[in-house]
């Protein structure tokens, strides 16, 4: 049995495979790793590309799209491996990217899941927005990353190469060990896309177990490459899924306070967007909470299941203070200002 399944999600990407697929194979090259590729029902000639350009890569093809959470889940299901990488169709890997994290993996069976540190392929000095180097959220939910709040990006000059223990990593280059992944159930098929990693990793963390992020282990992603980063759609999801997120994972005592601040600052933000006439994005925000309240039972049955596994429901790398008073208002715009 291969140790690792590297498994890239497909959708319509058949340009992204051509270009990044090649460095994933050379810099995969070990017995214990497996790489392949599960297609969420494209419509483009991605399958054929991989038929003909890879006879003998193991592609997994699904009915139909099921989107970054369920298509993963679908994949992995029928997998047997003991640790997984799910990577991004539009990441392209180094030559050491797998060995730091596996044998982390090997030597620290505390350790559940991790991520390399990720960096921006159009501008490989800089950190890139969806991981960085490593992922946390602050005590209303708000995702930040060392290397990336909000929309500020440092360039990295070895500021962040320690090993550090995180919140979440990143679903662009997501190491999981397979047990640990199918115990806690997988990503939430409801999230579609967006979001499904902090939660799943929130998961995982309320459970007791640690996740790392191993800088020596590097990786370059495009970003955006499946929905732009301006997408109203993408706003949307954003929006819903954290509602849904803290909604499942938060403690009994926080819950009710958080979820009322965050309607507060999301009412905010809608009418920032309809001040400046964005009224595709003060929808996509009165959208999201119409889903978050039609689908509070669903969510609710959810947390119902979750909550006698929680373990623990403190977590230093949730930020005690508030990261958009921090960015916005004390000007604080890089990890290393904060006080955690």
């Amino acid at each position: 049995m291969n140790k690792i399944a590297v498994v890239i999600l497909n959708w319509n990407g058949k340009k992204l495979l051509e270009q990044f697929l090649p460095s994933v194979i050379k810099f995969s090259d070990r017995e214990w790793v497996e790489v392949i590729v599960a297609d969420n029902d494209s419509t483009d000639d991605s399958i054929e590309f991989l038929n003909s350009e890879y006879p003998n890569l193991k592609t997994i093809v699904l009915d139909k799209n099921y989107g970054f959470a369920d298509g993963y889940n679908k994949a992995l299901a029928q997998l047997n491996h003991e640790y997984f990488v799910l990577l991004n169709s539009d990441v392209e890997v180094s030559e050491n990217w797998l060995d730091p994290i596996y044998r982390m993996f090997e030597n620290e069976s505390d350790i559940a899941a991790a991520q390399p540190k990720i960096k921006a392929f159009n501008k490989k000095e800089d950190f890139e927005y969806a991981g960085a180097c490593g992922g946390y959220i602050d005590h209303l939910g708000y995702p930040f990353c060392r290397g990336r709040i909000f929309d500020t990006i440092e360039s990295d000059f070895g500021q962040y190469d320690k090993v550090s223990e995180v919140m979440w990593a990143s679903g662009a280059s997501l190491f999981i060990r397979s047990e640990i992944y199918k115990e806690v159930g997988g990503l939430d098929a409801d999230f579609f896309a967006h979001m499904e990693e902090i939660d799943l990793c929130w998961r995982i963390k309320n459970r007791g177990h640690r996740i790392i992020c191993h800088p020596e282990s590097t990786v370059y992603h495009v970003g955006g490459a499946t929905l732009p980063n301006h997408s109203s759609h993408k706003l949307y999801l954003n929006f819903r899924n954290n509602l849904y997120m803290l909604f499942k994972n938060l403690s009994t005592e926080k819950l009710l306070t958080t979820l009322l601040l965050r309607m507060i600052l999301d009412g905010v933000a809608a009418m920032k967007f309809l001040v400046s006439l964005e009224f595709d994005n003060f929808m996509a925000i009165l959208k999201a909470h119409y889903s978050f309240y039609s689908n509070m039972g669903k969510i609710r049955n959810k947390r119902r299941v979750i909550n006698p596994l929680v373990t623990t429901e403190f977590h230093n790398e949730i930020y005690k203070g508030s990261i958009i008073a921090d960015y916005f208002i004390q000007n604080k715009k890089k990890y290393s200002d904060l006080t955690f």
